[in-house]
């Protein structure tokens, strides 16, 4: 029950900055996607190149920051 309203929350929050941890990463990035099972974060590449896709499941986020605009 938990996974469904923080997905929800986070839905109302696409478009944001975030870094998200997970027991092994920490992601940076634009929050791009929410599902009630994945998250999609774009890590912005601010010179030449693509920019980084990764998913991630709800079940594995330890906790998400929005840092505030500098």
């Amino acid at each position: 029950m938990f996974e469904e309203t923080f997905a929800a929350e986070l839905a109302t929050r696409i478009g944001s900055t975030v870094e998200i941890a997970t027991d092994s990463n920490l992601i940076e990035g634009l929050l791009s996607t929410v599902t009630p099972e994945l998250v999609l974060v774009i890590e912005v590449n601010s010179g030449y190149g693509d920019n980084v896709k990764i998913y991630i499941a709800i079940s594995a986020i330890n906790f998400i920051r929005f840092p505030q605009a500098a």
